[in-house]
């Protein structure tokens, strides 16, 4: 029997188990138990959980896992809670740098909110006259009316599966723009079904509202069924730089998982 200590996060709706495994109590190649962890009637209950490890000449590693038990990519809102752990944990300060799966990220603690530095972008073109963007995780974004009436998980789903992205398939967000920014409704590839916020689907959306022209200026203040965000970068070329999601990232609960 092995007792592993966790932490619960949600930031904007989009929630996470993160676990402190610095000194290697957590075996990440167990998929059957991260699964069951991450399950809402049978286990804590998570869209993915985190791993916080050492990596040199860094604060920490971040590996993120969604909720199918394996090895996601990178996880904006994931980024941002892991953040906060780190710092509320004294693993890191205030302003911290860390390896993720795309790379090394910054982050800041400031007054509440967790401001977190995406990687830059080479990586966006249009399929089907809609953008498709990689921020770390691959996202189609789609500018609609109304999409609260949309089925995300259907519409999603077909999106998802199809040719045009395969063999991995992409994330997929539906869009309406509003006075002062956007609305975004993502389905989310590894937890397979839609997410109350999704940090790399915003920060895609953001970037394609301003490209095409849907919204006119940066930041891009972004509405989620789980909280706002908002979204800053610099469009260079065919190049995106300077790119930082900024939003809340919210300690929950503790436990102890026993295994």
């Amino acid at each position: 029997m092995i007792e592993i200590p966790f932490n619960k996060y949600q930031g904007a709706g989009n929630d996470f188990i993160i676990i402190d495994n610095r000194n290697a109590v957590f075996n990440p190649d167990d998929h059957a138990v991260i699964s069951r962890m991450c399950d809402r009637r049978f286990g804590i209950g998570a869209d993915g959980l985190i791993l916080v490890g050492k990596f040199e000449g860094l604060d920490f590693e971040m590996t993120y896992f969604n909720s199918d038990g394996y090895v996601g990519s990178m996880c904006g809102n994931g980024g941002r809670c892991t953040a906060d752990f780190a710092f509320k944990h004294g693993i890191a300060g205030s302003h911290m740098r860390f390896k993720a799966y795309d790379g090394i990220h910054e982050a800041f603690s400031e007054n509440g909110l967790i401001r977190l530095q995406m990687s830059d972008i080479n990586d966006f073109r249009l399929v089907n006259n809609n953008y498709f963007i990689n921020t770390g995780s691959p996202h189609y974004v789609l500018f609609k009316t109304d999409i609260n009436s949309i089925d995300v998980y259907n519409e999603g789903k077909k999106i998802r599966l199809s040719d045009d992205f395969k063999p991995g398939g992409t994330n997929v967000n539906f869009v309406e723009t509003e006075d002062n920014g956007i609305y975004v409704r993502t389905f989310e590839r590894g937890v397979e079904d839609e997410t109350l916020s999704c940090g790399t689907g915003v920060t895609a959306s953001a970037i394609a509202s301003v490209l095409s022209g849907q919204f006119g200026s940066v930041p891009v203040n972004v509405r989620t069924r789980g909280g706002n965000l908002r979204v800053e970068f610099d469009v260079k070329g065919n190049k995106i730089t300077n790119v930082w999601l900024t939003g809340p990232a919210t300690f929950v609960f503790e436990g102890i998982y026993i295994i």
